[in-house]
């Protein structure tokens, strides 16, 4: 009896036993892991980009996260907004890891200083580094002397970055400023220059693991085991990134020309300035960002003159044809400068379909204007004489005499009622017998004549 009794809780014991350390193994393992968040940058670099670092590190040390993963791939941009990601990430009381990926992706430029800034630099396979030298915001070379500063102060900055990677690392980080040398991933790590090559972002994470550095807030052990939780852009970052997309301000710049040329030829339609106005900002807006050809700019401003030009003259569309020649040329130049990689210029299809479309409306509108040249002329003094024997309304009281108004075809003329004729009424029919300059000579309808009023 004793046994049937105790038999059963023992096995619920057991039961409660291997849940209790099940329960204890998870809780040990959760506390022995960490979080990792990911933000990814890419693209040329952006003050939106800069942003969106700064909310990411803020947001790593507000929740607690035991390190931030930056996964990089960029040309490079300007070296203001290059200083302000390094002070962000070397002032981090969290631990960065700057993740060079995917395959194929790059850190050029200001991205190599980015790279090294991190508290360990990391690279996926085929992916490279470098070609770091300094120059101008439109991409053009500088003078001597600045030239000489800048790079004194890139290696400068190399240098105190690298330094901690050994001789060989300081000595090809300045050579990516002084001889615009890129490495690859291999090459990078041969010299170490990087720390890892991770196939994967879970790669990376494990190399990451249980590592040891020192940040702004001193020393720091990372956990055993690391999971990555994503960080996305919010709207205005997305937004604001947006606006720096070199077909994103081409396409600005058309749409703004275009409403602006349709407010212009119809001064009170108020829409039409509104979104020429607000195009144009927002191309303005990327214009003082990116690295702009000015001379492609003016052969675009010259395009639209003409085709505003065009409406009026009698060019029959020659006008229109230089200014679509100077139009592609302006857009295919905008963003072309040697700081401008391919995917800072503006898509050619899009140039192309773009100039087609003005095209296409300019030559529409002047044909249209060369067809009502044609036309004969069916209102005004050129067929004034035409209205004679026709009928109309006294729009006011007419005397013998004296002048008053008549409307006559859906015109308004002034008009005489000669001496000894009957007065008319307003709204009486009267019938033109004579035009002289400006004026019609009228007298009342009578018979026939008032019969066929028709108006």
């Amino acid at each position: 009896m004793w046994k049937k009794l105790v038999r059963p809780l023992w096995k619920w014991f057991a039961v409660a036993l291997i849940l209790a350390t099940a329960s204890y193994a998870v809780a040990w393992a959760q506390e022995d892991a960490g979080t990792a968040l990911v933000l990814r940058l890419e693209g040329p670099l952006t003050p939106a980009m800069v942003q969106y670092l700064t909310r990411g590190l803020n947001t790593a040390q507000a929740e607690g996260d035991a390190v931030v993963v930056i996964e990089l791939d960029t040309p490079g941009g300007s070296i203001d907004l290059m200083e302000q990601m390094v002070k962000a990430i070397r002032n981090s009381p969290v631990p960065v890891a700057v993740y060079v990926s995917p395959r194929g992706a790059i850190a050029g430029s200001a991205g190599t200083v980015i790279t090294l800034a991190g508290h360990w630099a990391l690279m996926a396979p085929e992916t490279a580094i470098g070609a770091a030298s300094p120059v101008g915001m439109q991409g053009e070379d500088l003078d001597k002397t600045l030239e000489a500063k800048t790079q004194e102060i890139l290696q400068a900055l190399v240098r105190s970055l690298a330094e901690r990677r050994g001789p060989q690392a300081v000595q090809a980080a300045e050579a990516t400023i002084t001889e615009a040398k890129a490495l690859s991933a291999q090459e990078a790590l041969a010299v170490g220059l990087i720390d890892h090559i991770a196939p994967t972002l879970d790669d990376a994470l494990a190399f990451l693991a249980g590592q040891h550095v020192t940040t702004s807030a001193g020393e720091v052990t990372l956990p055993a085991q690391l999971q990555p939780v994503f960080l996305r852009p919010t709207l205005g970052e997305s937004l604001f990134h947006w606006l720096t997309n070199p077909n994103f301000v081409f396409l600005m710049l058309w749409l703004g020309a275009q409403a602006l040329i349709v407010a212009f030829w119809h001064p009170s339609n108020w829409p039409a300035w509104f979104i020429g106005a607000a195009a144009l900002l927002l191309a303005a807006y990327g214009l003082s960002i990116l690295p702009v050809n000015w001379f492609g700019l003016g052969f675009m401003a010259l395009a639209f003159v003409m085709f505003a030009v065009d409406v009026k003259a009698t060019t029959h569309g020659a006008l229109t044809a230089a200014g679509v020649v100077a139009f592609v040329f302006g857009a295919l130049t905008l963003f072309n400068t040697p700081l401008a990689l391919p995917q800072q210029r503006v898509s050619v299809p899009l140039v192309v379909g773009s100039g087609l479309v003005v095209a296409a409306a300019s030559t529409f509108v002047v044909t249209m204007a060369l067809r009502a040249q044609k036309q004969p002329v069916k209102t005004g003094l050129a067929q004034a004489h035409r209205l004679v024997g026709h009928v109309g309304y006294a729009r006011t009281r007419l005397l013998p005499g004296r002048r008053g108004t008549v409307q006559v075809r859906g015109e308004l003329w002034t008009a005489i009622l000669p001496p000894g004729e009957t007065p008319v009424e307003t709204g009486q029919p009267v019938e033109i017998v004579e035009v002289q300059g400006v004026h019609l000579i009228v007298r009342p309808a009578q018979g026939e004549a008032k019969a066929a009023v028709v108006e």
